[in-house]
């Protein structure tokens, strides 16, 4: 291991990432990469747990690269970092194994969230599968597997560090110090969505995609609620609660200007037309750079692949390692090391055995013995 810390987070390959991505955490990651050994895993066996059908299964790898892109192109950088797919690390299947049988099943109910996943993924108490119950001891093995000391993680999120942690310190006090005991670090608020009505998400079309063109992002700032009882520009409006001064405030560098266009909005001095043509230009503004990286990568033919398979090539030393020290802890590569030596022993005096008998066997009739 380096000297650095570690730090593990990462999304379920779903989609392409949007602002409210970067805002929640995407931003964070960047700073991250230049503090800590950072791994970031694309979840796509988390996805199962909501998604298992073949068609969503078909779509990982597009998904897979459209993540790692979005990653790369807010300034995510891969020779700071490793990027990697979770299903192709095999020892995260057998740590959570493990894992699973330090945790009861009371205590993973009780978690709130396990309960709105299966509500977003219209599922009641009858169909909750064993895998979404189990998420967050999945979720536990791609922490400790790279026994990462940081996890950055929504206010929702927490408690399922919380479980890592009981875990870690149940196999450690059990079989001896192992994992480190990993903090979980709050990452910074959410954005809400166009609609102004809920957090921008994928799946209420309320998003802007950090991928969307300057024309999208310009329809969208457009079609975006303000205040809805603001029939004419010179009526005072609104700001509290209105998502385009929301958006102003994370993204126009210029703070002055804001707050004049707040006091204007209110004293009715200026109309939603001029607010939304400047957050437009606000937003394409920030996300050209963005842009220009990832036109850099989609013109670079296997090179967002080639990202994604060295990342994952690297998280397999790293957790073959953790595994090893896991099973040598536990006390399961000494059992099979004894059975091993008696097998050996076995067909070694079984080969004796034999090639004493051939020693001794008659010569074939018609040849001479010597």
């Amino acid at each position: 291991m380096t000297d650095r810390k570690r730090i593990l987070t990462g999304d379920r390959p779903t989609g392409r990432l949007h602002l409210g991505h970067y805002v929640g955490s995407l931003r964070n990651r960047v700073r991250l990469q230049d503090e800590y050994e950072c791994f970031f895993i694309i979840a796509d066996l988390h996805m199962l747990t909501t998604k298992p059908g073949p068609e969503h299964i078909a779509e990982i790898a597009d998904n897979a690269r459209g993540l790692a892109l979005d990653y790369l192109s807010v300034g995510i950088n891969p020779g700071k970092c490793t990027i990697f797919l979770q299903s192709a690390i095999h020892e995260v299947y057998e740590l959570s194994l493990f894992l699973g049988n330090l945790v009861t099943v009371p205590r993973l109910a009780r978690l709130p969230s396990i309960k709105d996943m299966a509500r977003a993924a219209l599922m009641d108490e009858d169909t909750i599968p064993f895998g979404l119950l189990g998420y967050p001891v999945l979720q536990a093995a791609d922490i400790l597997l790279p026994r990462a000391h940081l996890v950055p993680v929504g206010k929702d999120n927490q408690a399922h560090v919380e479980i890592t942690r009981e875990l870690a310190r149940r196999f450690n006090g059990l079989y001896g110090e192992v994992f480190p005991i990993p903090d979980d670090l709050v990452e910074g608020g959410t954005l809400v969505g166009t609609d102004g009505q809920a957090k921008m998400s994928k799946s209420l079309g309320n998003a802007i995609f950090l991928s969307d063109s300057a024309a999208v992002v310009r329809k969208k700032v457009f079609s975006m609620y303000t205040d809805p009882n603001r029939i004419h520009a010179d009526v005072p409006g609104t700001v509290e609660g209105n998502p385009v001064f929301a958006y102003l405030d994370m993204f126009d560098p210029d703070k002055a200007e804001v707050a004049d266009l707040k006091e204007r909005y209110r004293q009715g001095k200026v109309g939603d037309v001029e607010v939304k043509e400047r957050l437009a230009v606000v937003l394409n503004q920030f996300l050209d750079p963005v842009r220009e990286r990832m036109a850099y990568y989609q013109s670079q033919s296997g090179l967002v692949d080639e990202i994604i398979y060295a990342g994952t090539l690297h998280m397999r030393e790293v957790a073959a390692e953790t595994l090893r020290e896991v099973k040598k802890a536990m006390g399961l590569t000494s059992a099979f090391n004894r059975i091993a030596r008696k097998a050996e022993d076995r067909r070694k005096k079984e080969a004796a055995t034999a090639a004493k008998s051939q020693a001794g066997a008659p010569a074939p009739a018609g040849k001479a013995s010597h």
